[in-house]
């Protein structure tokens, strides 16, 4: 195992951030407030210190930062990636507590941001996100846990430049089937076109799984 870097490798705006927020739910709430990184100047995947800098995040970014902030509250370094359909995969921090599975995640939509500690195994975990995926491209076919130490001495919390070996990583890591039906899919993204006929903007919220949402 890689050990965390010490309090000195940081800068002191980044060690304040770590501080202040010691919890998972802390960390997507600081997320939250994070705007999205809509990558209008071409594709980027940003370290921690980057997140930071230029305060902006998608959904991986802002998973790597997850990472670096719980490392140093003793959580492990634990991505969860989904395989879409449409190859717009999607990743999230991925955490335990009191043996249950938990997320952290920044989208463009609120179904797809974190978990509370709820889900047995990382198959409910999951499955938590099947519906909430789908729009008008979007269906989870499979999902993948990794670990960042796999990743050896490679610089995922500093790096200035773009760090394109973990999507590469992601991509290879075998992923778990996520079988669903075809039936399910299809209600489901009849719904989402009804929903976006009536609001070209804002956010799909009546889910079941709204309750286990950790926003």
């Amino acid at each position: 195992m890689w050990n965390r870097p010490e309090r000195e490798a940081f800068t002191s705006r980044e060690w304040k951030l770590i501080e202040a927020h010691s919890t998972p739910r802390q960390v997507q709430r600081y997320l939250r407030t994070v705007p999205y990184n809509w990558e209008l100047e071409g594709g980027t995947l940003r370290s921690f210190r980057e997140v930071v800098r230029l305060n902006t995040a998608h959904c991986l970014e802002a998973a790597l930062a997850a990472a670096v902030i719980l490392e140093q509250h003793n959580y492990p370094p634990l991505l969860l990636s989904f395989e879409s359909k449409d190859l717009l995969d999607h990743v999230l921090y991925a955490f335990r507590e009191g043996g249950r599975w938990g997320a952290i995640g920044r989208s463009r939509d609120l179904g797809l941001h974190g978990r509370k500690p709820r889900f047995r195994s990382l198959r409910d975990l999951a499955w938590s996100y099947f519906d909430t995926y789908v729009d008008y491209t979007g269906r989870i076919l499979g999902y993948a846990l990794t670990n960042l130490y796999d990743l050896g001495g490679y610089d995922w919390r500093f790096s200035p430049r773009n760090m394109w070996k973990i999507e590469n990583y992601l991509r290879e890591v075998p992923h778990k089937p996520l079988p669903s039906s075809d039936r399910r899919y299809e209600r489901l993204l009849a719904r989402y076109k009804e929903f976006r006929r009536e609001n070209p903007t804002g956010h799909l919220t009546d889910y079941k799984s709204r309750p286990h949402w950790m926003l």
